[in-house]
């Protein structure tokens, strides 16, 4: 098997903390990475890098591991642009605009279902995603949720089980009974095709007992917990995540004290989505306040048609920094191996021996441009699982 070394690397972010003083990036300046097959075998100083059969020279450029995004919408037919102009121009955002997407995905086929799913897959890239989490909720049947998740496998080992997204049309004046198809004979068809369970936990979608039933119901299907929590307001979510040990509480905008010391003491990771606030015009989650407490953080695209219509993680990783009191250290840490943590994963995330090959180059010498030049596409080079695609 051939190895191929990087190397003039000006930055080099592994996120490995005892290569450096216990600074969570573990940066090597002017360094190099060797890849073998689909892993990482050596980082290092350029001047002690072992000889390999190929050579790439990064030209003084930063080099971080591939961006993981642990929240996503990715299948959907549609947009909502209208709904979009509108709240710009002053309607507040619900839970129920997300019905306006059950329409179009239902009515859509599944070639074009996943022309987009891969449309959007291939945008992300480009922006340094290489490890993504997608989920349902598009479908609320057990067809089309369960047809979603199939899709969805095709492209990534991280699929989710979002049938309790909002409730189904179908079931307006019957939440119970679509409780029950969820927690029944739509998880019997869904879990044969995802990792996790989730459930959008808010005002206008599921309240804290069918939040429970349906995340338990998961857990004994197989499934691992992960939840929509405190997006819209203050709630049971984050405490319920806590309790049943979900991966990650997602949004986490709206926080008491409880909920923060819930989540520092946990292994749940709370993830934000700076995208949708961007979008909605919400108020932002308190980063600061997480990380200062203690907690876990992961950064998110929260890529979807309603809410947060962004692929772009760099994006995310400036707004954090900008508006939710983040170092930029700390965003690139947490869009990368906060979104590993989030998804229970060691193998990505990180640059060290024996993780997945999974690579940044950046047109900058350090990752602290991802911040330093909002909008610019500074993503040059991309490999993943040791191939370069970008």
């Amino acid at each position: 098997m051939s190895a191929t070394v990087i190397t003039n690397i000006a930055t080099l972010v592994t996120n490995d903390p005892s290569l450096r003083d216990s600074d969570p990036l573990g940066p090597v300046r002017d360094a190099a990475v060797v890849i073998e097959g689909d892993r990482v075998v050596w980082t290092g100083e350029s001047s002690k890098a072992p000889a390999t059969d190929n050579r790439v020279d990064a030209g003084g450029r930063a080099v971080l591991p591939g961006f993981v995004d642990s929240h996503s919408h990715l299948v959907f037919a549609g947009d909502r642009t209208e709904e979009f102009n509108a709240r710009m121009s002053g309607r507040p955002y619900s839970a129920g605009g997300i019905r306006t997407t059950v329409a179009a995905t239902r009515a859509a086929g599944d070639a074009d279902l996943e022309a987009n799913l891969t449309r959007y897959l291939t945008e992300a890239l480009r922006q340094g995603t290489t490890t993504f989490e997608t989920k349902s909720g598009y479908g609320l049947t057990v067809e089309d949720e369960a047809r979603a998740l199939r899709l969805a496998a095709r492209h990534t080992d991280e699929v989710t089980y979002l049938g309790a997204h909002i409730v189904a049309p179908e079931f307006a004046d019957d939440p119970a009974g679509y409780v029950s198809l969820v927690t029944g004979d739509m998880l019997n068809a869904c879990a044969p095709h995802a990792r996790w369970i989730d459930v959008f936990c808010e005002k206008g979608a599921f309240d804290g007992d069918q939040a429970r039933a349906v995340l338990t119901a998961g857990k004994a299907k197989g499934l691992h917990p992960r939840i929509h929590a405190n997006q819209l307001s203050y709630g049971p979510g984050v405490q319920l995540a806590v309790e049943l040990d979900a991966a990650s509480a997602d949004h986490c905008t709206h926080l008491t004290d409880a909920d923060v010391d819930a989540l520092a003491n946990s292994s749940t990771v709370a993830t934000l989505l700076p995208g949708a606030e961007f979008s909605t015009r919400a108020a932002w989650p308190d980063a600061r306040r997480l990380l200062d407490a203690g907690a876990t953080v992961a950064l998110s695209t929260d890529c979807n048609p309603g809410s947060s219509f962004t692929s772009s993680v760099p994006f995310c990783v400036a707004l954090a920094v900008r508006d939710m009191g983040m170092t930029p250290d700390e965003a690139v840490w947490a869009a990368t191996a906060g979104g590993a943590a989030a998804l229970r994963r060691t193998d990505v995330g990180r640059l060290v021996p024996g993780a997945y090959a999974d690579l940044v180059l950046l047109d900058a010498p350090s990752h602290v441009h991802l911040a330093y030049r909002p909008g610019v596409p500074l993503v040059t080079g991309v490999w993943r699982r040791g191939v370069r695609e970008v």
